[in-house]
């Protein structure tokens, strides 16, 4: 088993993390604004494609395709990485679903008067926070960033891009994507240490 960080270092993680949330909730309206202020047709459905292939049933997909391909091969350390992946997916998803029916939070697109915080709502127009896309697709690639980081880094751009998209099209705040990236990053990093503590196999990763 890895040893875990000294409690020094996770004090640290959590004044960043604390830091990056407040910054984010402050700078929700200017970015807010900024995107209605800079409309562009072509930009906005690029994002929404963005938007909709970036969903947890395409993660879902990636991630079988994965598991299928490694067992093909016979790889049982990426097999077990793709088993991760899709864990932390589900685990991120979960918390999210559940923090957005609890808090209400309205849509940028939702109407001025109704914006803001109203406790436990279904409708997916008071779902904003945090965002859900940001949550699954950072969670997936999110163990990739601990367990075979070049890769993780290189990939990067994707969750990236999926979080701007939300932004763009009014599904989300910015702040919703920060604490919701915040939130999967976590998620991975549990999934990750699952496969750091798992036995390592016999034959070569590949």
């Amino acid at each position: 088993m890895k040893r875990i960080a000294p409690l020094w270092k996770w004090l640290l993680l959590l004044v960043l993390a604390a830091v990056a949330i407040a910054a984010a909730f402050h700078f929700d309206g200017a970015v807010r604004a900024w995107v209605t202020a800079h409309p562009n047709r072509d930009a906005k459905a690029f994002m929404r494609h963005v938007s909709h292939f970036g969903d947890w049933p395409e993660h879902l997909i990636a991630g079988l395709l994965i598991i299928g391909f490694a067992w093909w091969r016979g790889n049982k350390r990426w097999v077990r990485t793709g088993l991760a992946m899709l864990v932390a997916l589900a685990l991120a998803g979960i918390v999210a679903r559940g923090a957005k029916i609890s808090t209400g939070r309205a849509r940028p697109s939702v109407q001025q008067e109704m914006s803001g915080w109203h406790g436990p709502r279904l409708s997916s127009r008071y779902n904003s926070f945090p965002s859900g896309h940001t949550a699954a697709t950072t969670a997936f690639f999110g163990v990739l960033l601990f367990v075979r980081p070049r890769l993780g880094i290189g990939l990067l751009p994707i969750p990236l891009l999926i979080a701007l998209s939300r932004m763009y099209v009014a599904a989300h705040y910015l702040s919703d994507v920060v604490v919701a990236a915040i939130l999967a990053l976590f998620c991975a990093w549990l999934c990750a240490r699952w496969i750091a503590d798992a036995p390592s196999p016999n034959q070569s990763d590949g």
